[in-house]
């Protein structure tokens, strides 16, 4: 486990108080290197009453710090208890890289 991890982990369940919690590094599936790419999964309450754009905001201003020092993409997914249970305890997977600069755009 990545020490970034731990730290998006760390500030995600002190900002939210989350009732369930995933946070998983996905940088090996870029080519930007280490502790680049991760994918949180964040279940709470207080997303009740909240548009997307709003819960965004909140894991957002919980991982300024690591946007700001090398955390390159940062794949959000917010539920509240009853969304999460109505998807089946389960968010939709991460799609495949396309490679970012390796991408011929011609």
């Amino acid at each position: 486990m990545s020490a970034v991890l731990d730290v998006i982990k760390t500030k995600v369940v002190a900002a939210i108080a989350p009732d369930h919690l995933e946070v998983l590094d996905e940088s090996h599936n870029h080519s930007r290197g280490v502790d680049t790419h991760f994918r949180v999964v964040v279940v709470s309450e207080r997303f009740d009453g909240l548009r997307l754009a709003q819960r965004h905001q909140l894991i957002y201003q919980a991982l300024a710090a690591e946007l700001q020092q090398g955390v390159h993409a940062l794949a959000i997914h917010t539920l509240t208890p009853a969304e999460w249970q109505q998807n089946g305890q389960t968010v939709a997977a991460s799609p495949a890289c396309r490679g970012g600069s390796k991408v011929d755009f011609s």
